[in-house]
C-alpha cells in the first residue's frame, strides 16, 4: 500500500541504487516503484531508474514482475463470454511505411475475430497507427470503454488510443523512455508492449518483431532476444503469444507518411496492394487464424486473409469501422469507392517535388530510415509526445527493388509544405537510393525471415 510521498522519497533512491549496482529488484520493489510512478514521483527519479534498468538489464523474473505490475496499474478490460477464444491483436515493434494494422484489423474482423487494437502515436522516425487514422476527417481514436465494446460487437474491429485508465504506468514510462535514450531496453520494451496487450484481455497475440537498418533491432539475433522475451512473458500472463521476425530496412509498400499511407491502405483493401505489404498482412493474419483454431494450417490462414482483402470483405469492415468511430457516412463511402478522389477528403500537401536518378542501374536498396528522418524534419513526425504533426507530409516511391532505371528517371516524390527541402535534406534523400549494375539483383526476397510458430 502506498504510504505517501515522504516514504517514497526515502525509498525510491534506495531502489535506484539497488538496480544501478546490478542487483535484482524483488516483486515488491517493482510494485512499489510503479505505484510511486503513477503517484507522480520526481521525473528525474523515474528517468534514473529507467537508465539503471537500461544499463544493468533485468533477469526474467524481474521482467515478468515489471510487466504484470504495469498491467495491474490500471483497468483490465473484460469481454462477453461468447467472445471466448476470439479476441486477438497484433503488435509491430515499429518500422517505416508500416500500415499493416489498417489492413489486418478489418481482415481479421471479416474472418469472425474480435480485434480491440489499442495503438500508439509515432515517435522519432517510426510512424504511428493513430497518426495515420488522424488524417481522416472525423475519425475519433479516443473512445470510452463502453463505446469501444459496442463498436467491437457491431463491427468486429476498433482502433483506438490508450485510455487514461488503461496501464497508466506505461503511459508515463513510454513518454520518458525516448527522452532518456532508453528505448532499446528489452525489459522496458517487453513491459510496455505486453502490459497493454494483457490489459486488453486478449486470447491470442501475434508480434511482428522487425530487424534491420530502419528498426529498433539492427540484426536478427537482437530481434530474437526481444521476441523470445515478449513471447515468454505474454504466454506467462495467459495470452497465446507468437512472434514473426521480419526485415525492416527498405520501406514497406510505396508510401511513407500519414495520409499517403491511408491512401495506400485503402488501395490495398481494394485489391491493389503492394506484394510486400500483402505478405505481412496475410502471414500475420494467418498465424492468428491458426492460433484461434479458425484454420488448421498457416497456408490455409494466408489464403483466407488474402481472400478477405482482395474480395472486399475487409474493405467493408474498414468502412463500417470509420463510420462507427466518427467519420461521416458520405466520406467513408467515398473513400471506399472504386474510383475514390482521395484528396477531396484527405488533405494534400501544398507542394510536391520529384527526385531523379543520377545514373542508370538496378534498384538495390532504398534506405527507409533516411526517408523517415527527413520526413520527420519536414513535419510528418514528432520529437516529443504531444507535438503536432502535419498529416499531409509524406513520400511516394516511384520505383521498386529490382527495377532497371535509366539516368534521369523520377524515383521519389516528396509531399511537403513549409519549409521546403534544404540542400542537405535533398542530398541525404539522394544517398538513400542504391543502384547496382545491370546483372545485380537485390538480396531481399521475402520479408519473413523466421517465426516462433503457432501451436
Amino acid at each position: 500500500m502506498y504510504v505517501g510521498m515522504q516514504a517514497t522519497m526515502l525509498s525510491i533512491p534506495d531502489l535506484i541504487t539497488k538496480k544501478r549496482d546490478g542487483n535484482a529488484l524483488s516483486d515488491e520493489d517493482i510494485q512499489f516503484f510503479l505505484q510511486a510512478v503513477v503517484e507522480n514521483i520526481q521525473e528525474a527519479q523515474t528517468g534514473a531508474m529507467l537508465m539503471a534498468i537500461f544499463t544493468k538489464g533485468m533477469v526474467a523474473t524481474e521482467t515478468m514482475a515489471l510487466t504484470k505490475a504495469m498491467k495491474l496499474s490500471g483497468e483490465v478490460l473484460s469481454w462477453p463470454e461468447e467472445w471466448a477464444g476470439l479476441v486477438v491483436d497484433k503488435h509491430s515493434t515499429g518500422g517505416v511505411g508500416d500500415k499493416v494494422s489498417l489492413v489486418l484489423a478489418p481482415a481479421l474482423a471479416a474472418c469472425g475475430l474480435k480485434v480491440p487494437m489499442i495503438s500508439g502515436r509515432g515517435l522519432c522516425h517510426t510512424g504511428g497507427t493513430l497518426d495515420k487514422l488522424g488524417s481522416i476527417p472525423g475519425f475519433n481514436v479516443d473512445q470510452p470503454l463502453q463505446k469501444l465494446r459496442s463498436i467491437l460487437a457491431e463491427v468486429g474491429c476498433v482502433i483506438v488510443g490508450q485510455t487514461v485508465s488503461l496501464v497508466p504506468a506505461d503511459r508515463i514510462l513510454y513518454a520518458l523512455r525516448d527522452a532518456t535514450s532508453t528505448v532499446e531496453s528489452v525489459p522496458l520494451i517487453t513491459g510496455s508492449i505486453i502490459s497493454k496487450k494483457a490489459a486488453e484481455s486478449l486470447n491470442s497475440l501475434v508480434l511482428d518483431v522487425k530487424f534491420g537498418g530502419s528498426a529498433i533491432c539492427k540484426d536478427l539475433a537482437s530481434a530474437k532476444a526481444l521476441g523470445e522475451s515478449l513471447v515468454t512473458v505474454g504466454n506467462n500472463l495467459g495470452m497465446n503469444t507468437r512472434a514473426v521476425f521480419t526485415h525492416m530496412s527498405n520501406p514497406i509498400g510505396r508510401c511513407i507518411g500519414n495520409s499517403v499511407e491511408v491512401i495506400e491502405s485503402l488501395e490495398t483493401l481494394k485489391g491493389n496492394g503492394p506484394s510486400d505489404l500483402m505478405e505481412l498482412v496475410s502471414t500475420l493474419g494467418g498465424v492468428l487464424l491458426v492460433m484461434t483454431g479458425k484454420v488448421s494450417s498457416l497456408s490455409e490462414g494466408v489464403r483466407l486473409i488474402t481472400e478477405c482483402v482482395t474480395g472486399g470483405a475487409a474493405l467493408a469492415k474498414f468502412q463500417a469501422m470509420m463510420v462507427a468511430q466518427g467519420v461521416s457516412n458520405e466520406n467513408a463511402q467515398s473513400l471506399c469507392s472504386a474510383q475514390a478522389d482521395y484528396h477531396r477528403i484527405l488533405r494534400r500537401a501544398a507542394h510536391q517535388t520529384e527526385l531523379r536518378t543520377h545514373t542508370q542501374g538496378v534498384v538495390m536498396e532504398i534506405d527507409g530510415l533516411v526517408l523517415a528522418e527527413v520526413l520527420h524534419q519536414l513535419g510528418a513526425g514528432r520529437t516529443n509526445a504531444g507535438d503536432p504533426i502535419n498529416h499531409s507530409v509524406g513520400a511516394e516511391l516511384l520505383v521498386s527493388l529490382g527495377d532497371s532505371v535509366n539516368k534521369g528517371r523520377p524515383w521519389l516524390r516528396i509531399h511537403f509544405e513549409s519549409p521546403a527541402l534544404t540542400p542537405d535534406q535533398t542530398s541525404r534523400l539522394e544517398g538513400a537510393l542504391t543502384l547496382g549494375g545491370s546483372g545485380d539483383k537485390p538480396l531481399r526476397g521475402s520479408l519473413i525471415e523466421d517465426m516462433i510458430p503457432p501451436m
